[in-house]
């Protein structure tokens, strides 16, 4: 079922696929909520999933703050839309970003978090400069050129032709966004704050499914927090680079689907 939200004025779209607990999968940088497909095939017949377009992505349209913190308030809008008492949140990458900063202030809502790709730590130095250098490519070069160039490093070395027409069809979906929408992404993530403290405080599962070759969250960055919540569920995808939901479908189906039914 494809639904839309008045938010601040702006136009946001969300499907809602399935029956059972709700499921919130919120999508990364540079993608739309169809990157969770195949999750949404495996998973819909157990549970109620939310799938966003985060504003600027697909059919949603910018909202006037594009912060992580505001992206988050988007995602409670359609919680408190949708009536949902208490819900999973898992994000991908940008996404998990958003999901933390959801768990932050709407703690009550969340029973499980899951990080796909991603971290509750802050940009370091190193990587703010690159998120830098990557605007001015945009700002040069449009969306479309900077995601042709970009997408297929997000994958393993080794999945790159395997997976060429998964690779192309994101690209073509870089027409879809505007050079504003990708920097205002990129600032955002500059500027979000560490957040592992609410890892280790938090009573909630939390789920982490890392790539171990990911170079947009290395592996070994990724360990570095997997001890902080009370529980936690780790799972490391070993041909995998940033897009395990499409690297290994099936492995990655099979770790989310453990983690919403056991916790």
């Amino acid at each position: 079922m494809n639904k839309q939200l008045i938010y601040q004025n702006k136009k946001i779209h969300y499907r809602i696929i399935g029956n059972g607990d709700p499921v919130i999968l919120i999508h990364g940088f540079g993608e739309e909520g169809n990157i969770w497909n195949s999750q949404v095939e495996y998973l819909k017949n157990k549970f109620k999933l939310i799938i966003p377009d985060l504003p600027g992505s697909g059919l949603s349209e910018m909202i006037g703050d594009m912060g992580i913190d505001e992206m988050a308030e988007v995602i409670h809008a359609i919680i408190h839309e949708e009536n949902i008492d208490s819900c999973t949140v898992i994000g991908h990458s940008m996404g998990g970003y958003i999901s933390l900063a959801l768990l932050e202030k709407y703690w009550n809502h969340i029973s499980g978090l899951g990080l796909f790709h991603s971290t509750a730590f802050a940009d370091t130095d190193e990587k703010k400069l690159t998120r830098k250098k990557a605007i001015a490519f945009i700002e040069q070069n449009g969306a479309y050129e900077f995601l042709k160039t970009a997408i297929p490093n997000l994958f393993a070395e080794a999945s790159q032709k395997k997976f060429k027409p998964s690779i192309n069809k994101l690209i073509e979906q870089g027409n879809n966004f505007s050079p504003d929408a990708l920097v205002s992404y990129y600032n955002a993530m500059i500027e979000r704050p560490d957040r592992s403290h609410l890892l280790q405080k938090t009573t909630i599962p939390v789920l982490f499914i890392m790539g171990k070759y990911d170079k947009a969250v290395p592996l070994e960055d990724g360990l570095k927090q997997c001890h902080l919540p009370e529980k936690s569920y780790i799972h490391i995808l070993q041909n995998s680079g940033h897009m395990g939901m499409i690297e290994e479908k099936d492995l990655a189906n099979e770790f989310l689907e453990e983690f919403l039914l056991d916790k």
